[in-house]
């Protein structure tokens, strides 16, 4: 097993920061704090970073394919305007005490957003597949926390993460339905609760260890093969980015510590780390 050495890209104290992901047309990163309603931009390669503030909890924020930003929002599908930021909703379904989590495009371009309740009760969570034109339809059911979400190289797979079940699972994947649901890896006790992941180009599995101060990379039989020690205990999602898709960027929280380490809530990054795979944007 290897260990992969990590940098800080940008020294932070998001709440908790989320959902790494790179927006090739704009060249720059994009990623979250959700409980600190804010959409951060990072460009690695001029250091330029920029903060919007959002009414409500965000839980994820996509690049749409002409152009602007699809968010996930406590109460729906939100989206912004490219030209001036306009904002709008695509779907509105508020549910009192319920709010946004993690979200991934499929390689059809449609947008697979999870929800959960503050609380995190078993059930009170969903993951639904929502298409450009607002049209929402529900896949998972019976979640608790709804975390990481990626496709195979070969777009025949889908894994998926609810955080409390301590398991990374995979589903096959045709034509925006999933199947025959069977798990990929457990995390052991001790190790800390998945959360966010990636898929390279390898097709290995890279997660995001929520009290597990790591990130671990899955062989696509679930083999254990490399890992990136954090100095943070909260490390919350990751992705590939910047122009050969070969840095890993982690995301990483900092709620609930009484005694955070300095780093927590920074975005970190594991130069030439693997080779991702370029990300569809939103059909919307």
């Amino acid at each position: 097993m290897t260990t992969t050495p990590y940098e800080v890209a940008v020294r932070a104290e998001a709440e908790l920061g989320e959902g790494p992901t790179w927006d090739a047309a704009a060249g720059r990163l994009l990623w979250i704090d959700i409980l600190g309603c804010r959409v951060h931009t990072y460009d690695p390669a001029t250091g330029r970073r920029t903060v919007r503030r959002t009414e409500q909890h965000v839980g994820a924020v996509k690049p749409r394919a002409g152009g602007g930003l699809v968010l996930n929002l406590r109460d729906g599908i939100g989206l912004l305007d490219p030209s001036d930021d306009g904002f709008r909703w695509l779907h509105h379904e508020p549910v009192p005490g319920r709010r946004a989590n993690d979200a991934a495009v499929a390689p059809d371009g449609a947008l697979w957003a999870g929800t959960m309740r503050y609380d995190e009760a078993p059930g009170g969570g969903t993951l639904s597949r929502v298409t450009g034109d607002g049209t929402v339809g529900l896949v998972l059911d019976d979640v608790a926390v709804s975390n990481g979400t990626g496709w195979s190289p070969d777009g025949r797979l889908m894994y998926y993460i609810d955080s409390p079940t301590r398991r990374v699972d995979v589903f096959d994947y045709a034509e925006g339905r999933v199947s025959g649901r069977r798990t990929l890896v457990e995390i052991e006790d001790g190790a800390g609760f998945p959360d966010g992941l990636t898929v390279d180009a390898d097709g290995c599995v890279w997660v995001a260890l929520w009290q597990g101060a790591a990130v671990r990379r899955y062989t696509p039989e679930g083999r254990l093969d490399r890992v990136i020690e954090l100095p943070v205990p909260l490390v919350t999602a990751c992705a590939f980015g910047g122009a050969g898709m070969s840095d890993l960027y982690i995301t990483t929280a900092r709620t609930g510590l009484t005694e955070p380490p300095a780093l927590a809530g920074s975005l970190f990054v594991a130069p030439g780390a693997g080779k991702g795979l370029a990300q569809p944007a939103f059909d919307g």
